[in-house]
């Protein structure tokens, strides 16, 4: 099956980012699946079916299995045992799961199914196609679904993936840290609006400059600096090794939990 025979997508648990991967697969509009949405997350299912032509919400999970080509997972880890149960699964259907910490051979068991199963890692913007989807293992159909949102990077092993899903848990760790920045700057006199507005001004740039492949991170970090001047001092100061330190640590319970 190839991406241009995948007549219906199912997306299991509508939740944030189950929303984001069906908003991007319409970004734009163009030729795209049909949409099958599971009744768990009722609101935002039918808010996704009343905004997009083709996005429609079955009145079961077992449903959404029937009329869907590529099934896409994406309940809670805590609840998938209860979503899933009982459900049939054809083996000439395609798994995507989005569950963290659900390993593929406990993923199969729970669902006794031979079809193919992959994991994937979505981030919320796939919403505008420029979200970076690691999955394991390599698949034609979705890697190219996920090529569509923003591109696919295939991983060698379930291990490799298991770190890349403890590197998102820390984004919003990203936004505390800017939030910090922002609440600082009010503390000392500027207007709550101009200190949200500066902050968020000073990080898209440096957004924007992810984007130059031809440097390392590292390398980014050192033009950005002057010897001796103001962004060194705060580096040096504030992330020192021992806050890289326990940085790591906490990346590394993350990863013991999710393997």
């Amino acid at each position: 099956m190839g991406e241009d025979t995948v007549r219906g997508v199912g997306v299991i648990g509508v939740g944030e980012i189950g929303r984001a991967v069906v908003e991007g697969l319409r970004h734009g509009g163009g030729a795209s699946p049909e949409v099958h949405l599971s009744p768990r997350g009722a609101r935002t299912a039918a808010d996704l079916a009343k905004r997009f032509e083709g996005v429609r919400v079955c009145a079961s999970n077992q449903e959404v299995l029937d009329r869907s080509d590529v099934v896409i997972i994406a309940v809670g880890r805590q609840d998938h045992h209860e979503a899933l149960a009982g459900l049939t699964i054809e083996d000439d259907k395609t798994v995507v799961s989005l569950m963290a910490g659900v390993a593929t051979d406990d993923l199969r068991r729970t669902l006794a199914t031979d079809a193919p199963i992959v994991r994937a890692i979505p981030l919320p913007a796939a919403r505008e196609r420029r979200s970076v989807t690691v999955t394991y293992p390599a698949h034609p159909v979705v890697d190219s679904l996920f090529e569509r949102l923003g591109g696919a990077l295939p991983v060698a092993d379930e291990d490799a993936f298991n770190v890349c899903s403890a590197l998102t848990g820390t984004l919003t760790a990203h936004y505390a840290y800017l939030a910090t920045l922002t609440s600082w700057a009010t503390d000392h006199g500027i207007a709550q609006e101009a200190a949200d507005r500066y902050v968020r001004g000073l990080f898209r740039n440096v957004g924007r400059s992810l984007g130059d492949q031809t440097r390392s991170l590292s390398q980014l970090a050192t033009d950005h600096e002057t010897p001796g001047g103001n962004n060194e001092r705060v580096r040096t100061t504030w992330f020192d090794p021992a806050n890289a330190t326990a940085l790591t640590n906490a990346l590394d319970g993350l990863l013991a939990d999710l393997t």
